[in-house]
């Protein structure tokens, strides 16, 4: 039978090197979970989920695969007799392709089974020590797989060199012309599948997170792309922090961190109560009562004299995906890294809703923006949310309501009728099971307290102002919603930002730009009380559940500041270049860029520098060994 050979021409190469490099991810995906079938069986249901998940990680990838080919073949258009000289360029370029595909699959396959996630620059540690590979697995191993890269190397080059044309004949001058324009308008769509669409969140390994099964997310990455993104998070950019032998440093913090809840009065009429975490944009203490502001926000102020309202407490960062992981799981911040940008680190973090489940908790979030922004799905996932709900819970009209997504009042309205007919709306999702009602935990993210602060109201001319009142709205409507349903006996609400904002005057300089409300409200509060006790937003989970009586030992960096174990009260807050530490001496502001203060108003200035570098080295190192 005489073996057809593929039409070689300039199109025909690069769209069948493109297809070529999407089902060669396919088919890795197949490999790679053929692999790990032992320990993590799949069905054939689930492989064609991780397959259709995954999809769009491999077609954006793949598109970076072809930029030096389509850079190549356009500068052929007008230098066809140097086509020998761009051939062998593509002959080397596929052949180094090609050899790092194979080890960057092969190693991702391999070490999956010890490392519990894919592929990233750590791989990279054990070049530094080879020794280190030879005494955990033995030579017979090492060889296979040595072969396994050989013979998929040559694998690929053939296929890819099957496609590239031999030759090139020179074309008439309109034609090269016409190809020339057809490349530049084909450069849009291959941005733009490169970014991952042209919505505000880029291509992420998040965007592929589907299960809660933590294995199947993982199968539908893609290790290349894995692997190259995980460099913008390496070591350099969060273990940089050693000033103190390992003894000195437990030394400086062993009494800022306590894991124990002990003699904490009990704010709560109830154990179980329905729970909602509102993470509120941006919303910083500057625009309420706490800064002596009573205009911007009067539902808030008033609502704080109706709960459990913490008067100092301090946001640990000043992004949303950094504030969100120290809020739900009570970890702390650092200046030039975000732990929800690195799945393989945010997965092993405890969280709220974990806990919460092992309790019998039914979990669930809601954000009206696009939750793969920022690789917010794969740490809400990963973290113990069961239930997420976006953007296509929404209808394009409401879609499109504001810059970010879904503004907030139709959230708000959402999550209301979410807790209030949890049991009856199946079009929303159930969130109770049959049988005996469960409690719940929902965590919602606000969105329009944010630039460009396009809000349906106009009552204040600054348009940041006038966005926190239209929040403050938002939140005055949804209390007396629940308020008046029979959902409000059992539940409590907790109003707490993300962060804080400048606005003004209120810059990194002064103390309370970082300063948040943290509120607790609803029927299940026994009464109104202020709670002045210094502390930060990441110290929300172990207070909350010291108080329904749950262990939180695994919050190794949360406090219980409701217990007697916290014995001295901080505030940390970092940001890009620095830190900035409170305790009740007074606070610091410290520049880590030019070493030297930007605030010092504490006697005892010194010593907070000290427990400050400290504290940045102990956590950035457990950061690295998660």
């Amino acid at each position: 039978m005489k073996i057809l050979k593929p039409k070689r021409n300039r199109f025909t190469y690069l769209v069948a090197s493109y297809l070529l490099t999407v089902v060669l991810f396919v088919v890795a995906k197949a490999g790679f979970m053929l692999c790990q079938q032992s320990d993590f069986p799949v069905d054939a249901a689930e492989f064609c989920q991780v397959v259709a998940h995954g999809l769009s990680l491999d077609l954006s990838t793949s598109l970076y695969l072809i930029l030096i080919p389509f850079v190549v073949t356009a500068i052929s258009l007008w230098w066809h007799k140097g086509w020998r000289w761009l051939c062998l360029s593509l002959y080397l370029y596929h052949l180094i392709t090609s050899i790092a595909m194979a080890i960057i699959l092969v190693a991702d396959a391999s070490l999956y089974s010890f490392w519990h996630f894919r592929l990233n620059a750590s791989m990279l540690d054990f070049l530094d020590n080879p020794s280190g590979i030879t005494q955990s697995v033995s030579v017979g191993y090492l060889l296979l797989r040595l072969a396994a890269i050989a013979l998929l190397s040559w694998g690929f080059c053939r296929f890819y060199l099957l496609f590239l044309p031999r030759q090139i004949r020179a074309l008439p001058f309109r034609l090269r012309a016409a190809n020339s324009v057809l490349q530049l308008l084909l450069c849009i769509p291959i941005v733009i599948g490169i970014r991952g669409g042209t919505g505000e969140s880029t291509t992420n390994v998040g965007q592929v997170y589907f299960s809660q099964r933590q294995y199947l997310n993982h199968a539908a990455v893609n290790p290349l792309f894995s692997f190259l993104s995980s460099f913008k998070h390496g070591e350099k950019d969060y273990f940089i922090y050693h000033d103190f032998s390992d003894e000195e440093c437990m030394r400086l913090t062993h009494d800022i961190y306590t894991t124990k809840s002990i003699g904490s009065d009990s704010l709560l009429n109830t154990k179980h109560p329905n729970i909602v975490v509102v993470l509120l944009e941006g919303s910083g203490a500057i625009f309420t009562e706490l800064a002596g502001v009573s205009h911007v926000m009067p539902h808030l102020n008033r609502l704080m004299h109706e709960g459990v309202n913490f008067t100092q407490c301090y946001g640990n960062s000043w992004r949303t995906d950094r504030g969100t992981v120290c809020a739900l799981s009570g970890y702390p911040s650092f200046p030039n890294v975000s732990v929800m940008k690195m799945p393989d680190k945010s997965q092993t973090m405890p969280s709220i809703a974990a806990s919460l489940k092992r309790e019998g908790y039914q979990t669930a979030y809601l954000y009206g923006g696009d939750i793969n922004f920022t690789n917010m799905r794969s740490y809400l996932v990963g973290t113990g949310f069961e239930r997420l709900y976006s953007t296509e819970c929404f209808s394009k009209e409401e879609q499109r309501s504001a810059q970010w997504g879904v503004r907030d009042d139709i959230t708000f309205r959402y999550l209301a009728d979410l807790i209030i007919h949890r049991d009856n709306n199946e079009e929303k999702g159930k969130l109770q099971s049959e049988g005996e009602c469960q409690p719940l935990m929902i965590g919602f993210s606000t969105l329009s307290s944010h630039e460009p602060w396009d809000v349906p109201i106009h009552r204040m001319d600054d348009p940041v102002l006038n966005a926190f009142a239209y929040l403050d709205d938002c939140i005055g409507h949804f209390v007396e919603t629940l308020r008046k349903s029979e959902a409000w006996k059992d539940l409590l609400i907790i109003l707490l930002p993300d962060h804080g904002i400048s606005h003004g005057t209120w810059d990194n300089t002064k103390l309370q730009r970082n300063q948040i409300p943290m509120l607790w409200l609803g029927g299940a509060v026994k009464q109104p009380v202020t709670i002045p006790t210094l502390c930060n937003q990441s110290d929300l989970p172990a207070t909350l559940l010291g108080q329904l009586g749950i262990p939180h030992d695994d919050f190794e960096f949360s406090r219980d500041v409701l217990s007697k174990t916290y014995t001295r009260p901080t505030a940390m807050n970092t940001f890009t270049s620095g830190f900035m530490l409170a305790d009740t001496t007074g606070h610091i502001i410290y520049d880590l860029d030019f070493k030297q203060f930007t605030v010092s108003q504490s006697p005892h200035a010194e010593e907070l520098l000290q427990l400050g570098k400290a504290i940045l080295q102990r956590t950035s190192s457990d950061l690295k060994h998660r």
